[in-house]
Formats: structure tokens, sequence, C-alpha cells
């Protein structure tokens, strides 16, 4: 049985891997067999070391939480120097997420990026503030969308997956000036604008006021998006978005992703990617599905 699929060049030996920020190998090891998995994703890191957001940052709701936490990181050079080297020791393909504030800086952190050995690929995280517009997110606008991928893509030599933001009107459109700006995939998507306040106290619980919701409740909308962008383009996807069981990983498959990314349940079960794995393969043994690109996009409509 195959379970193994190709994402733009980078061979994965099962599609499923983690949420970027949300696993550190390093703090899993002693848990769960990394190899096994079809991919590693590390934490968004920026050109200069960034402190974050102010605390509270995370607060748990109906079915997930929201997280305010603000790309905390060390910064790109050390990433390479620091985190980097004891990241490759897993024998997985290791995806590295750039983030930014500014066009030119992702461009920079691409630069940085690009000395590192043992990358398989980069993800660009669009869902930052662009202090260029104002503070909203890259990822709200086409042309942001665009000039940010162009310019990893036009200074990258591995694999660019574009990260798309839920938080706009038609994630087609967004999608579409992503691939026009040369992105070889795309993971849809990230985590949903959202708010938690407390009624006695009359205050906002995120020390950011406004976070990003994840976890089990927005799987069937962030299902939606990437239905839409399946039946609109013909370019690799990776689905990312409240999945907690095979199932809800197989959903994704089955409406056209070609990988999945698990979030918020790392924390919750630190073995859950492998849980996920286990079942996607006793399920398709028990549907005598021989290979798994054969599931993918089957979905009848």
């Amino acid at each position: 049985m195959n379970t193994s699929v190709e994402i733009s060049g980078m061979r994965l030996k099962n599609p499923v891997m983690n949420a970027s920020g949300t696993f550190n190998p390093a703090d899993y090891e002693e848990y769960i067999d990394i190899g096994r998995l079809g991919a590693v994703v590390a934490k968004s890191v920026t050109l200069n070391p960034r402190h974050g957001n102010p605390p509270p940052r995370i607060v748990e709701t109906a079915c997930g939480a929201i997280n305010s936490v603000g790309i905390q990181n060390d910064g790109a050079e050390n990433f390479i120097a620091e985190k980097l080297p004891s990241m490759r020791k897993f024998n997985v393909p290791l995806i590295a997420s750039i983030a930014g504030l500014t066009v030119e800086e992702y461009g920079l952190v691409t630069d940085i990026m690009e000395n590192g050995e043992g990358i398989a690929g980069y993800e660009v995280n669009i869902s930052c503030p662009n202090i260029e517009a104002g503070g909203k997110a890259f990822g709200m606008f086409e042309e942001y969308t665009y000039k940010v991928t162009r310019t990893v893509k036009d200074r990258a030599t591995r694999p660019v997956i574009v990260k798309l933001s839920p938080n706009v009107a038609d994630i087609v459109k967004i999608a579409k000036a992503a691939t026009d700006g040369g992105a070889d995939a795309l993971t849809i998507a990230n985590t949903y604008l959202a708010l938690a306040v407390d009624i006695d106290t009359g205050k906002p619980l995120l020390g950011n006021v406004l976070g990003g919701l994840s976890g089990p409740a927005i799987k069937p909308i962030t299902l939606r998006l990437v239905y839409e962008v399946r039946k609109a383009l013909d370019i690799p996807i990776i689905a990312s978005g409240g999945i907690a069981t095979y199932r809800d990983a197989l959903e994704y498959l089955m409406v056209g992703a070609d990988a999945v990314q698990v979030g918020l349940m790392n924390f919750n079960k630190p073995d859950i990617m492998i849980d996920i794995i286990d079942g996607i393969e006793k399920f398709l043994e028990a549907k005598r599905i021989e290979d798994i690109n054969d599931f993918i996009g089957s979905l009848e409509v």
C-alpha cells in the first residue's frame, strides 16, 4: 500500500505534517517517532527577533482556542545557526516558515534561509500584519499576496508554499494571486480572526484583544475553502484547520487536498499525528485502496 504523496517535488512518506508554531520536534521526540511524519514545518521566523504580543496569549473556546502569540521568534539568523541543526536529524522533509512585516523583509528572510542546509521548502506566512497597509494582513489583499509570493519565489531555489489567510471575501482570488506570483503549492488556511471577552471584568480575554481561532470548530469552514480552491485551480494543496482525527484528515484529502497539517491538537495529545497516520493506513486497507493518491480528490458531487 502506498501512502506517499508529492508536493511540488517534495516526496512525503505520508500526507501528515504539523502546522507551523504548534510542534517543536525537540519537545516531542520522547513521545513519538518523528521519522514517521510526512514532513515537519518549523515555526515562522522574521528578519529580526520579535517578542510577540502581550499576555494573555491564548484562551480556550468551545471546540477550539483563540491565540495571539504574535510570531515570537529569535530571528532568521538565529534559526539557521541554533534551531536548524537539531531539526535536520529526523530524516523527514523540513519546511521552513517565512514571515515579515514588509514585502522586502520576506525577501531578506528568504536570502538567509537559502544559506541553511537541509531545508526542503518554504511555507510563506502571509497572515502577518503588513505595516505598508495599515496593519492588515498581507493575505487579505490580492496585490500584496502576489508581491510577497513573487519576492520569495524570485530568491528561492526551493519549493514555495503560500499559507493563505481565511479572512477574505473570496479565497479563490487570493489563491490565484499566489499562483500568479509563482507559488508552487498552497496551505489552506491560517486561523480565523476572533474575539473573546470577559463579561465580569468587561475586558478582552487576550492581551492583544483579537486573535486567531483554531480547533475543530473551524474544520467545516476550511473544508469549504479547500473544496473551492481545488475546483478552481490545479495546484498542490496542504489543508490545515481543525483536524482532530484521521477521519478529519481523510475528509480534506477527499475534497482535493494533497496533504494535511495538524495544529492545536498537538498540544492536547502529543501523539495525535501518529494516531492519524495509523488511522489513514487502516482506512485504506479496509477499503482496499492500494494508493492514497487514488483517494485524493475522490469526492463525488
